[in-house]
């Protein structure tokens, strides 16, 4: 082999060698509990076809939605931080034992409206990423459900239709705050639902009419109760190592594609309800809107030990993020 032939073997080499790592395919296995035509599941797909476009279809994601790739939300925090998903889209609620910071956007009757909601969660911003940090991973977004409401066979307008129900609740507030109230909560997650709706395990739930129109609810009940209890959050995470790994170039493309994804859900959100209420009017249910004030009142009084278990629970820190949220 000539000198000329020599360099240019070398020459090849060298270029293959300098080829950036994060060049190669990059593909990862997104985690969520609930349906595919969820709000948070819009969310989810906008942010991955906007990261495929910014990064020329380098990272790809393959979505895992209705818990069908084995977690519910109650276990995504540790599959996340352990590695064995690199990003999820989880619901809090649960995950109040292992932080209660996790329970702030469920206290009951706090925030009731998209706007309050996203101040709400400005306000618990830092206090969030921090606990992700803690946990090994990034928090990416945060997007609201809709406000939760009562499903049920009946109306359930007052303290009477409470009492002694069997509701499904989706964390500790609403435990606590059904259980002041009188009636039998059982705390379970998004999957579980149905399958006690079907045996009689439960005969109604605490959830939003997003949630129970993307589930068919009129299929086992036929009452929604407009409460506006609370307006609970996702959190959309990544795997700590995972976000290390890219380059600044694709860390950039992420966020940027993870404001895409919130941004739609929070505009989404303002509108969401009446659209659940024509679509569940269409299903032969009947929405309850004009509830009494004394029954909301009742309600109120009865999420109050919520509330102030939650501020023993988070100290000084609880106080500050609640003092910034009404001051603003």
């Amino acid at each position: 082999m000539n000198l000329k032939q020599t360099l240019a073997v070398v020459g090849v080499a060298v270029g293959m060698a300098a080829q950036p790592l994060f060049a190669a395919d990059i593909n990862w296995d997104m985690a969520n509990e609930y349906n595919d035509t969820s709000i948070h599941a819009e969310g989810d797909k906008i942010f991955s076809a906007k990261l495929a476009e910014l990064t020329g279809g380098a990272i790809k994601i393959t979505h895992h939605f209705g818990g069908s790739i084995g977690f519910k939300s109650k276990d995504q925090l540790d599959a996340v931080g352990d590695g064995a998903l690199p990003i999820a889209d989880t619901y809090v609620g649960p995950l109040g034992g292992i932080d209660p910071m996790f329970l702030l956007p469920s206290l009951p009757f706090l925030a009731k409206t998209p706007e309050e909601a996203r101040k709400l969660f400005e306000a618990a911003r830092s206090g969030y990423e921090a606990v992700f940090a803690d946990n090994n991973q990034k928090l990416l977004w945060a997007s609201p459900w809709p406000p939760s409401g009562i499903w049920a066979k009946k109306p359930v307008g007052d303290l009477e239709a409470l009492a002694g129900l069997k509701i499904r609740t989706y964390d500790a507030n609403g435990t606590i705050t059904l259980q002041e109230a009188n009636a039998a909560p059982i705390q379970l997650s998004w999957a579980d639902v149905v399958p006690q709706l079907s045996t009689g395990g439960i005969e109604a739930v605490l959830t939003s009419a997003e949630a129970g129109a993307n589930a068919k609810f009129w299929e086992h009940l036929d009452h929604f109760t407009e409460v506006n209890y609370a307006m609970p959050l996702n959190m959309v995470h990544i795997n700590l190592d995972t976000w290390d790994g890219l380059s600044p170039e694709h860390q950039e493309a992420v966020m940027a594609a993870a404001k895409a994804g919130e941004d739609h859900v929070w505009q989404s959100v303002v509108t969401r309800v009446g659209e659940n209420y024509a679509q569940m009017q269409s299903e032969e249910m009947t929405v309850v809107t004009d509830v009494d004030q004394a029954f909301l009142a009742a309600l109120l009084e009865a999420g109050e030990k919520a509330r102030e278990d939650w501020l023993v629970k988070t100290g000084d820190v609880g106080k500050a993020i609640l003092d910034a949220y009404m001051s603003n």
